[in-house]
């Protein structure tokens, strides 16, 4: 079997994802067209040089719909020869991508494959999809369906996460976030958006929130209390799955939750034999990738089972990685995941997470494989490993290690 490489990883400054944020006016294709050509400049591909263009997305309708990733590369300075596949594992879409892309060079299909995602989150609206698993009852109802931050909530119930854990530790995300914005800890990834005229219209981090503190946060209302206690009453569904729980812990809230913003990123995987013919060099071995499906009500605990997946099929332990990266979906699911594997914070999430940054759905795993390399690289960390929880009750998980 061939081992799969990754040579370069790039991403977006993540917008505001509102009207008023500065990529509001960026389409989907624009912005992953912009993404592509990144990589294809910094490693200067020619012609036919990769095998395929591997993006995900979460919610693939209007400008996001038919093969977005198609259309990107049409819209991109790529070869036409170039098709496209666009995958959708909801907030796994881009770490997918790259592990798909890994797996098909490990099988010998192709020497290369740009893979990641995008999620335009102000131009496409989360849940305009309208998908079966929320809006229809013959399957929302046998899953004991229920929305994501309710999820979050059974999470801080069942393992003991109080407001103050969950409020600490977004506090804490935004101070890693804002230290690595000020010593350039992302600056060897960071692709610069610009508008139809080459002008940088976004260069930094658009959402967060450096100032944040413990008194701002716990001024904040829950998020998804009336949803849950009043209508449409979600913590009834919830305990109906859980009779053991006697309530509902509403302990998220806007500021220790993800946030909702604009944003792509893109791998540039191959094997060691493509490099060489292309005079590149590989930065890290994808060592292992990992799915797994989970508990469709409680959603969001993937990251434990993915891990302990890939651990387990890779013949490794937790005590053999280095670095973590942990997608903040919610406070609750990266605490949780401390938790199990008994985890030190200086080993997560260094330079901050989705809770200071935004969690572009589709780009995220993409992100924070990207992430977690420079930070590697930064602190001379030899292995580290990706995962993120995922809609519906699923995980992923990537073990990259450098070379």
């Amino acid at each position: 079997m061939t081992d799969a490489y990754i040579f370069d990883a790039i991403r977006t400054p993540r917008g505001k994802g509102r009207k008023d944020g500065a990529l509001h006016e960026v389409t989907s294709v624009s912005l992953s067209a912009q993404v592509l050509n990144g990589l294809k400049d910094r490693s200067n591909l020619d012609g036919l040089a990769v095998e395929d263009v591997i993006w995900g997305n979460a919610t693939q309708v209007a400008e996001q719909g038919g093969c977005l990733a198609r259309t990107a590369v049409l819209a991109s300075e790529l070869d036409e020869g170039i098709p496209g596949l666009s995958i959708n594992r909801f907030c796994a879409s881009g770490m997918e991508a790259v592990n798909l892309a890994a797996n098909q060079v490990r099988a010998g299909a192709g020497g290369a494959y740009i893979a990641g995602g995008v999620e335009m989150m102000s131009r496409v609206a989360m849940g305009s999809d309208g998908a079966a698993i929320a809006v229809d009852p013959s399957v929302a109802f046998d899953s004991y369906f229920v929305p994501q931050g309710i999820s979050a909530d059974i999470i801080a119930t069942e393992y003991g996460i109080s407001r103050d854990d969950a409020d600490a530790f977004a506090v804490e995300s935004q101070k890693r976030a804002a230290k690595a914005w000020e010593e350039g800890r992302f600056a060897k990834s960071i692709h610069v958006v610009r508008d139809v005229n080459g002008l940088p219209i976004l260069e930094h981090d658009e959402y967060m929130r450096p100032g944040t503190d413990m008194q701002s946060l716990g001024a904040l209302k829950p998020s998804f209390k009336d949803m849950g206690e009043t209508m449409p009453g979600f913590d009834k569904v919830a305990m109906l799955k859980y009779p053991h729980l006697a309530a509902i812990n509403h302990v998220h809230h806007a500021g220790n939750s993800s946030g909702i913003v604009d944003g792509a990123a893109g791998v540039l995987v191959g094997s060691k034999e493509w490099g060489e013919a292309h005079g590149l060099k590989p930065r890290a071995r994808i060592r292992a990738t990992a799915k797994i499906g989970t508990d469709p009500t409680i959603m969001l605990t993937g990251p434990v089972p993915a891990t302990e997946k890939i651990l387990r099929e890779s013949g490794m332990a937790i005590s053999d990685i280095d670095l973590f990266e942990v997608n903040e979906a919610f406070s609750s699911v990266v605490l949780r995941f401390m938790q199990a594997f008994d985890v030190d914070h200086s080993k997560l999430n260094v330079n901050g997470g989705a809770i200071a940054m935004g969690h572009p759905l589709g780009a995220s795993g993409a992100i924070i494989i990207g992430t977690l390399l420079d930070e590697m690289e930064r602190a001379d960390r030899e292995t580290g490993l990706a995962t993120l929880c995922v809609a519906s009750g699923m995980g992923a998980a990537t073990i990259i290690e450098r070379v």
